[in-house]
């Protein structure tokens, strides 16, 4: 292929082929791949604009069992109005260095981090877990519920908005789910109570919700945000919790409770039990709940390849 005629994919396009493809598959492809010395994460990498005028985020990944290397660019430019973001992911190839693709990476990047979760979920959640509560109202909270929904039979589904009962409800409506399903829940008490599982799914620099409000063992999961020491639940609470992560390499050094954790209190990065590599290639021990359990996602750049990869594919299929 020329490199002038590479397809350049519109959000749009993306929109309609995230039907068509297993991005839960996706993901486990590339962290088995990356367990297996076939993937390579370097770290994130972070440019500032001239006279505050905003910055923008580069997250790459190489993955040889694919031939791809890719790069996706995040820009975050400040304006009269509100301010300006966008993502693209480029992939190229390593057999020969040329152009594959660009697309828009908005619905991508939501996509991916909410199937990253949710390879968590599948093997770390008890095999007994029937109760979900997710906290969060916005397009990865609703991602979230999608993908966790093809996990397993839940026997209920809470949601809890910290906006207030009528954001919460406008949400639960939003996710089309049952009156038998779905909870909407007034308070965080509510929501923890005797939950198993609970995805924290916010874009929140502090934490949405006291631990000690659960009371039982549970699985909770964390996505954050880019903001500098970002956290959606208290660092201190790492010390009482079985910790893992999306991969140890690069996570614990951008993770803000990590990093608080590590810098304040005795938790260090070598108490991570277990990252996403090692999991799906058995080589991480599975917790025994004794505690709760907490799962980190970062978000990496070979996630951002992997779903690329996905749209590629079929892109390639329906031209045969």
């Amino acid at each position: 292929m020329h490199p002038t005629a590479i397809p350049v994919i519109t959000a749009e396009q993306t929109a309609d082929i995230l039907q068509h493809i297993d991005v839960r598959e996706a993901m486990r492809r590339v962290f088995t791949s990356l367990a297996r010395g076939h993937a390579v994460q370097p770290a994130q990498k972070v440019v500032l604009l001239p006279n505050n005028r905003g910055d923008f985020i580069n997250y790459f990944g190489v993955d040889m069992s694919r031939q791809l290397l890719g790069a996706k660019i995040s820009p975050y430019l400040v304006t009269e109005q509100k301010p300006v973001i966008t993502a693209w992911t480029l992939l190229m190839s390593t057999a020969d260095g040329m152009p594959l693709m660009l697309c828009d990476a908005s619905l991508l990047t939501t996509e991916r981090t909410a199937a990253t979760t949710a390879l968590a979920v599948e093997f770390l959640a008890p095999a007994e877990a029937q109760i979900l509560t997710v906290i969060g109202t916005g397009p990865v909270a609703l991602a979230h519920i999608r993908h966790a929904l093809a996990l397993r039979k839940w026997k209920e589904i809470r949601i809890w908005s910290r906006s207030g009962l009528h954001t919460a409800e406008s949400f639960a409506h939003e996710t089309g789910l049952p009156e038998g399903l779905l909870r909407v829940c007034r308070s965080a008490e509510e929501a923890a109570k005797d939950t198993d599982v609970l995805m924290l799914c916010t874009s929140s620099a502090t934490p949405v919700i006291d631990v000690k409000l659960l009371t039982r063992p549970c699985l909770i999961t964390s996505i954050s945000t880019n903001a500098p020491g970002a956290h959606e639940i208290s660092p201190q609470a790492l010390l009482e919790m079985d910790v893992y992560c999306d991969y140890r390499q690069t996570t614990p050094a951008h993770a803000g409770e990590m990093v608080i954790a590590a810098r304040e209190t005795s938790w260090r990065a070598e108490n991570i039990r277990g990252d996403l590599p090692e999991l799906v290639t058995g080589r991480s021990v599975k917790p025994f709940y004794k505690r709760h359990v907490f799962f980190r996602s970062l978000g990496l750049g070979l996630e951002d390849v992997a779903i690329a990869d996905s749209v590629l594919s079929y892109l390639r299929k329906q031209d045969k």
